[in-house]
């Protein structure tokens, strides 16, 4: 493949961003020369997030529907008729072969555009529920990725390739041994190890079922990895024990994955694509405030697959035990649990997402 123009646009979460970067790294690394410029919303995280990945970013003035706060809604109209004009100016400057939107509302514009100006344009969709701009941008897609099997519900068949989700890199290089990530945290090596992720933020329900739990963990005999994110980290750094390992975030995830026996974790994207690829018994919790609830659907198309059990956060107060002490107790089906989930791993996503730019290049859209 030629070296060629690349814009990639997506953004608002880390869902959308870490995706867009992995296959950014993947392209550059087949073609050095090729020019790849992000598009992100202004104010959003991937201003700050894709920079610091080595990759120039443009932002428009584009924001997402408000759901609760109706009244903000009303630059909506303004916002999209100028960022829809500042796509046509970056189009118009760059003149890309192809567009890679990931989703968030930024992606929209862009791909809109360059689409109508005749580039090719790939969408990655992460999760089992799309979202409404990958919904709206699918109709005049070239391509669909998707992480999920029956997504003709909502894209035309003919566009899709199940190409799972890119996940980072450094992940499949160096998942490591338990004794060494064990040694890392300072954790028993005879002891079942209970992993909870609740993002790099942090999730308050998730935290506040731990903290209200730590007798009954303590009863069961395990220790805690506990992630609690950078918002809370002041508030739970005092619980730090022998046996309960608290930070507000871990950058090495391929200790935190081998350290765990038992993981308890948000339901985003590219955590599931992750904890596939581990392979390890997890017990979803998804937030229930991010659109279209996504988080839910992604879950409990794994529990359809009995690779996951999914406990929604107004149940945890009268299940949560239960369904921890069952799981904990049962070894045979924490192997079953963690085997289905390696089958539906996808640790070539990124390289068969980047196959599928090819082919769109190459003029071949099958």
């Amino acid at each position: 493949m030629k070296p060629s123009n690349y814009i990639i646009s997506g953004g608002g979460t880390g869902g959308h961003i870490f995706p867009a970067i992995a296959i950014a790294d993947a392209i550059k690394a087949k073609q050095p020369q090729a020019q790849i410029i992000f598009v992100g919303a202004y104010g959003k995280m991937e201003m700050e997030k894709v920079p610091q990945a080595g990759y120039p970013i443009h932002g428009i003035w584009i924001s997402g529907i408000q759901r609760t706060q109706l009244w903000r809604n009303l630059l909506f109209p303004l916002k999209l008729g100028v960022s829809l004009i500042q796509a046509f100016f970056l189009w118009m400057r760059y003149r890309p072969s192809i567009l890679v939107g990931t989703g968030g509302f930024a992606s929209g514009p862009m791909l809109f555009v360059g689409r109508l100006m005749g580039s090719k344009t790939l969408i990655q969709e992460q999760n089992s529920y799309p979202g409404i701009t990958n919904k709206l941008l699918a109709k005049k897609a070239n391509a669909v990725a998707v992480a999920y099997a029956e997504m003709e519900r909502y894209f035309p068949a003919h566009k899709i390739h199940f190409t799972g989700n890119p996940v980072r890199e450094n992940l499949l290089k160096k998942l490591s041994a338990k004794t060494e990530a064990l040694k890392h945290f300072e954790l028993a090596p005879k002891k079942k190890t209970v992993v909870i992720i609740g993002g790099s933020l942090g999730a308050q329900k998730i935290n506040e079922l731990i903290v209200a739990q730590l007798p009954f963990f303590d009863a069961q005999e395990v220790q805690l990895l506990w992630q609690c994110g950078r918002l809370y980290y002041e508030r739970y750094r005092g619980l730090n024990t022998t046996n309960v390992k608290v930070y507000p975030f871990i950058a090495e995830m391929h200790l935190v994955y081998a350290a765990a026996d038992i993981i308890i974790s948000r339901a985003g994207a590219s955590s599931i694509s992750e904890l596939c690829l581990v392979g390890k018994p997890t017990l979803f919790i998804p937030s229930p405030n991010v659109a279209e609830n996504h988080q839910y659907h992604n879950a409990n198309a794994l529990v359809k697959q009995d690779a996951a059990i999914l406990m929604q956060e107004n149940e945890l107060e009268k299940t949560f035990e239960t369904a921890f002490s069952q799981l904990l107790k049962n070894e045979k089906r924490q192997v079953e649990l963690g085997e289905n989930m390696r089958k539906l791993a996808k640790p070539q996503a990124t390289q068969t997402i980047v196959a599928c730019i090819e082919n769109l290049m190459s003029g071949n859209e099958e």
